[in-house]
């Protein structure tokens, strides 16, 4: 097998594994419940602890990728993403897989930007759209796959075993990496942990307070205060990036229109997918006492679109602009999601769920490859890397922030325990979750028109290489 093939397969599998560790969680949260216990909250952390260590690692590792080595710290975070895996399937308490879980997101952000700059240098340039095509495609299956491979493993195993298949395929991905990968370095950027440190903060009080407002209500003191400290810890990170030399977010950007409306987008359209994901999965097992497997299954109709309708939604955005692609995307994310609360009673039939749930799976998969086009396509050629990052963040960001909104909503209206009294906290929270996908269509009205057509040659080379 030649090198490049090489440097295809490893970033593949490790691309693969990470993004179906962003999911494969959610159809096993109920086995994880009855196993070690917790409410709503707790189990959520299972998914934010993961999703915000994620998104405020990407840029540093980067970063670390550019000064030390792509080869180096990819392999660093392989080797600790599979160790992190290990220990959230000995974790004993719901406190120990959260931290572990935690560990893991660190891993992941280690891995995720180095590996696509490993495989786009190791490929020429007329080839890399291809290439990333596949690399994409992989991911793209992991997430369809997370939920279903969530539910197959915990009913035939138990739900220690989603984190134990990480074991084998890391250590072999791990030694081969070494082997196989080449080395390289790009230009030394200055590792600005100042801001690294107050937007993982600010990012992490943010969703502890919104998850302590849902527990003990929205006038309980802790949660206010911790809400507040968050917002100002983000506040001072734009105000440290404004003057920085060597930004880790360029807030100059964010100037320009069409940049802030697709990430605003973005951070909603990631959210409320994730949230919903989080929500439903829930569902199907508390609510409608199917077992994780079959909540798999019936959540394919909606996990398993972009498959089919993004690469559709790319070829019809090219003809006919970005910007209605995006908006009838997000709003048909939003009307699918709201209808599905409205027919989610505890005695309705799996059939009259499957039109909601193809309609947001439509919507989102509309949505889903435009967004990053208009982001990168609103930036100088030379700024396409960091807009990239700035975009991935913020959609991680969007995930961590919905899943603290969704279970603060349902808390306050519902709990664990009948499906009358799951289906209460249920359908209030997921018509919240599907609100959010209706105000980032909105916002994404405010894309101007260079930025929503479609790309030059030269630009949409540079997209996939970004």
């Amino acid at each position: 097998m030649s090198k490049p093939i090489w440097t295809l397969t490893l970033t593949s599998v490790a691309f693969f594994m990470v993004a179906l560790d962003s999911l494969v969680v959610v159809t096993a949260l109920p086995a994880i419940h009855r196993d070690i216990g917790g409410s709503i909250s707790t189990l959520e952390w299972t998914v934010n602890a993961f999703t915000l260590t994620y998104a405020a690692g990407i840029i540093t590792a980067a970063a670390l990728g550019d000064r030390f080595g792509r080869r180096l710290v990819f392999v660093a975070g392989l080797s600790l993403f599979t160790l992190s895996s290990i220990a959230c399937a000995l974790s004993p308490t719901a406190g120990l897989l959260i931290a572990a879980r935690a560990v893991q997101g660190i891993g992941a952000a280690m891995v995720m930007p180095v590996s696509l700059t490993i495989l786009t240098t190791a490929f020429s340039a007329e080839r890399r759209g291809t290439i990333v095509g596949i690399w994409g495609g992989i991911g793209g299956l992991a997430v369809a796959a997370g939920p279903l491979v969530g539910g197959a493993i915990t009913q035939g195993l138990s739900w220690h075993w989603i984190f134990w298949v990480n074991a084998p395929i890391g250590v072999a991905a791990v030694f081969l990496s070494l082997l196989r990968l080449p080395e390289s370095k790009g230009p030394a950027t200055r590792l600005d942990l100042v801001a690294a440190g107050l937007i993982g903060g600010g990012a992490l009080a943010v969703v502890w307070g919104l998850i302590r407002a849902g527990d003990d209500g929205w006038t309980d003191t802790a949660a206010v205060t911790t809400i507040a400290i968050g917002v100002a810890l983000i506040a001072a990170f734009v105000a440290w990036e404004s003057r920085a030399g060597d930004p880790m977010l360029p807030v100059h950007l964010f100037r320009n229109r069409s940049f802030s409306a697709a990430n605003i987008a973005a951070f909603l359209m990631q959210g409320t997918l994730f949230s919903a994901a989080f929500l439903i999965a829930q569902y199907m097992q508390f609510g409608l006492g199917y077992s994780p497997l079959a909540s798999g299954l019936r959540v394919l109709p909606w996990t398993a679109t972009p498959l089919f309708v993004a690469p559709m939604a790319g070829l019809l955005s090219d003809r006919i602009g970005r910007r209605p692609v995006l908006v009838l995307g997000l709003l048909m994310q939003g009307a699918g999601l709201l209808w599905f609360a409205y027919v989610a009673t505890v005695g309705v039939t799996y059939g009259a769920l499957v039109p909601a749930l193809v309609l947001a799976g439509v919507g989102v998969s509309m949505a889903l490859p435009v967004v990053p086009t208009i982001v990168v396509s609103s930036v100088r050629r030379h700024e396409i890397g960091k807009a990239s990052g700035v975009n991935s963040t913020l959609q991680r960001f969007g995930a961590a922030f919905a899943i603290a909104v969704g279970a603060a909503v349902f808390a306050a209206n519902g709990h664990i325990g009948t499906p009358a009294t799951f289906q209460a906290g249920f359908r209030p929270a997921l018509a919240v979750v599907a609100s959010l996908s209706l105000i980032g269509a909105v916002v994404s009205l405010a894309v101007g028109a260079r930025a929503a057509a479609a790309l030059a040659p030269d630009t949409q080379a540079a997209v996939e290489a970004a």
